[in-house]
């Protein structure tokens, strides 16, 4: 797989392109139109081709590096369901989705990546977009798969269903799986936060952790324009008070000694989940930086892809393009 490359467009905090990079593939080009984004990239990649602009203004004839690669890969912004179709912004995320369709016209990679809400893929609210797609790329000889996976299925803390789209070139794309299941138990919250709860010195590390034996529900970061720093709707909130987390905020630094947990004496009595922590939720390494603020940090967290999500995509796309006789990587 060493060789393979792609540009990720509205990359965020680079889930899905570290997730990438784990499977064989090189970045070309990464973009993103948010600051703290881009200070994440190049923190944690300096030797990655980051640009700061927004997609709907990337023009790749400018940019030459983003031609005659393997992947264009795009973790795009979530599309709202009708219930917030009479918003002023809602359609914002519809005109990324189309963009980086019309991307694939200039830049004609030999596979095409796009993750988002389940219904991309199944709901009937969204077959305007997949009949959108299809007329745009089907002349272009790519074939679809469209279907959905769910984080906690790689190894991933948390229940996170996805929709993805994948469109080969024909020559490949009879080659393509989409990824089965990685591991058969699930990953706890306490599994995977229990290490860093105890890190400090807090004595009931391990009595919470034991409590926290399931996977984290969806984490959701929120837009720039509404949603504070918290862990999500009620039944979000709910769940994690079952584990003896207060998912109205987030915490600033994990329980010292002196901290006494007792959830039934109400929620300042409950653990605060830090933004890295939340970062540890959605598959990133620990040693990844995430860039900003408090809130800004977890909304980077909230809206990635998780890695290892990335990495199983990844690495079924790298296998169907293997596949291609014609590849100069064919194996």
């Amino acid at each position: 797989m060493a060789g393979m490359t792609f540009v990720d467009v509205c990359a965020g905090a680079g889930g899905l392109a570290l997730g990438l990079e784990q499977a064989g593939f090189e970045p070309r080009l990464l973009l993103d139109d948010d600051k703290h984004a881009i200070t994440t990239l190049r923190t944690n990649r300096p030797q990655w081709n980051v640009l700061h602009t927004d997609l709907l203004d990337f023009d790749p004839s400018e940019h030459p590096e983003s031609y005659d690669v393997d992947l264009l890969a795009a973790g795009l912004p979530r599309v709202k369901s009708s219930a917030t179709a009479r918003r002023a912004d809602s359609h914002a995320e519809e005109r990324l989705l189309e963009a980086t369709i019309y991307l694939v016209h200039a830049i004609r990679p030999r596979a095409v990546l796009i993750e988002n809400v389940p219904g991309l893929a199944r709901s009937g609210e969204y077959q305007r977009f997949r009949d959108f797609a299809q007329a745009e790329l089907a002349h272009l000889e790519y074939e679809f798969s469209w279907f959905v996976m769910n984080a906690v299925d790689f190894g991933v803390p948390q229940n996170r269903k996805q929709g993805v789209l994948v469109a080969i070139e024909q020559r490949s794309a009879g080659a393509f799986q989409p990824p089965t299941p990685a591991v058969q138990e699930p990953t706890t919250v306490g599994a995977a936060l229990g290490p860093s709860m105890a890190s400090r010195g807090w004595l009931d590390a391990a009595r919470w952790a034991a409590q926290a034996g399931q996977p984290a529900p969806t984490l959701v970061g929120g837009s720039k324009n509404r949603g504070g720093a918290d862990l999500g709707p009620t039944g979000a909130k709910r769940k994690w008070a079952t584990m003896g987390v207060d998912g109205h905020t987030l915490g600033d630094e994990i329980p010292g000694p002196e901290f006494v947990w007792d959830p039934e004496m109400g929620r300042g009595s409950m653990v605060k989940i830090t933004p890295e922590q939340a970062a540890l939720l959605q598959g990133f390494p620990e040693s990844w930086e995430i860039s900003g603020r408090k809130t800004p940090r977890y909304r980077q967290v909230g809206h990635a892809t998780p890695p290892p999500v990335g990495q199983a995509l990844g690495r079924a796309v790298a296998e169907a393009l293997n596949r291609d006789p014609a590849s100069p990587v064919a194996g």
